[in-house]
């Protein structure tokens, strides 16, 4: 399917979304405290105005980065991230209300059964203090979430011994960039301030595992070209997230080759000199399939002919088929995509799709012992915001 198509089908869900999400908002915000005139028209107009500048932001994304461009999507963007914690405010207030009044309770809240006056005015006074309440809390928030994503990424120390790692490579370190996401709110200065962070690790290898671009290369390509700046013994190695397949793979993955970065498509190589190596792999993104012409995960063709003696490091975009890897001797699967949720409490939906959420796990399959790391994410998607998972780096000292 073209991506503009996708992109179109993508647009029209999120848009049916956002209209209820915004209808709730407005009874809750706006019918049911009753506001007077002009204060109900203000607030309406408000909401309305500010929902637009989430699909125009969309759009935006798409289009060549511009001043104007930046500004309301980052506008947008952040609205989008106070709306939703506006939302999940209210639904639980609202749920709270219809579990301590019962089945009576739903009932007129469905139908909007009449009230005796008395009663009017107190649902109204109710109203009020719980608008007032979760706008209050929500702006807190907010302003919280706001200064954790832009802020520098926290640095993940993650000590981890693995069993057939060569003693001569003991301390070997990897300094992992995940879903930094590059676009419309995240430029020059941002990615700039990334290198420093990782070179300041001094580590022997980078990983980057996808999720770094949104947008074209005509229009990040400068941009994207600070990474030019990393510095590791062994090289920065790369491969492809979901996102890179909406912002044209194939032209991203030959800029970041002649940036001089090694990207992995469903293939492997050796780290090291002779028995003192290991063995690096990476496979395509999950979703690449059907999205380009000859994309799609191959963890077979990457693995095949290796010395099932040797330690075996993995890069996926997704922490998906973390079971067969290990299966297949991998040792350490590195991956990113989930952004550890982000904002909560939507890493409650997030943590639903993908079990392996953020963090280190180990597990062990048909007699293997292996392990996947999940990045939060060095950058964020969407709204500017993150509140319970910040950013990071992860220097990961393998033992």
């Amino acid at each position: 399917m073209p991506r503009i198509a996708q992109f179109a089908i993508f647009l029209a869900v999120t848009l049916a979304i956002l209209g209820g999400m915004h209808f709730y908002l407005w009874a809750r915000l706006v019918r049911d405290p009753a506001l007077s005139e002009p204060w109900r028209r203000l607030a309406t107009f408000g909401l309305v105005a500010a929902a637009a500048t989430v699909p125009a932001s969309m759009i935006l994304m798409r289009a060549r980065p511009s001043r104007l461009g930046h500004v309301l999507s980052l506008f947008g963007m952040t609205w989008l991230g106070a709306a939703f914690l506006l939302f999940a405010a209210l639904l639980a207030t609202d749920l709270a209300r219809l579990a301590a009044a019962g089945f009576t309770g739903l009932r007129d809240w469905l139908t909007h059964a009449p009230d005796a006056p008395f009663d009017r005015e107190r649902r109204q006074l109710l109203a009020r203090a719980v608008a007032g309440g979760a706008v209050l809390a929500v702006g807190g928030a907010s302003a919280l979430a706001v200064r954790s994503a832009l802020s520098e990424p926290e640095i993940h120390e993650v000590p981890l011994k693995l069993e057939r790692l060569p003693r001569q490579l003991s301390g070997l370190t990897i300094a992992q960039i995940s879903d930094l996401h590059i676009g419309p709110t995240i430029g020059d200065a941002e990615v700039r301030r990334v290198v420093e962070a990782t070179n300041a690790l001094r580590p022997d290898l980078v990983a980057i595992t996808g999720d770094l671009v949104d947008g074209s290369v005509a229009g990040l390509g400068r941009t994207v070209a600070e990474l030019g700046a990393l510095r590791a013994r062994h090289g920065v190695f790369f491969v492809t997230g979901n996102h890179e397949y909406y912002s044209g793979a194939d032209e991203w993955i030959g800029f970041l080759r002649r940036l001089g970065f090694r990207v992995l498509r469903n293939e492997r190589v050796a780290i090291g000199d002779g028995r003192a190596s290991l063995d690096i792999a990476g496979i395509d993104d999950w979703r690449s399939r059907g999205l380009a012409p000859g994309h799609g995960p191959d963890l077979e063709k990457a693995l095949a002919g290796r010395d099932a003696d040797r330690s075996l490091v993995l890069l996926a975009h997704q922490p998906k088929g973390v079971e067969e890897a290990v299966r297949s001797g991998v040792e350490l699967q590195l991956s990113g995509h989930t952004h550890g949720g982000q904002i909560f409490p939507f890493n409650f939906l997030t943590g639903l799709a993908y079990p392996y959420l953020r963090g280190l796990y180990r597990l062990e399959e048909a007699g293997r012992a292996g392990h996947v790391f999940v990045s939060r994410g060095t950058g964020y998607w969407g709204p500017p915001m993150r509140l319970g998972a910040p950013p990071e780096i992860a220097r990961i000292v393998l033992t």
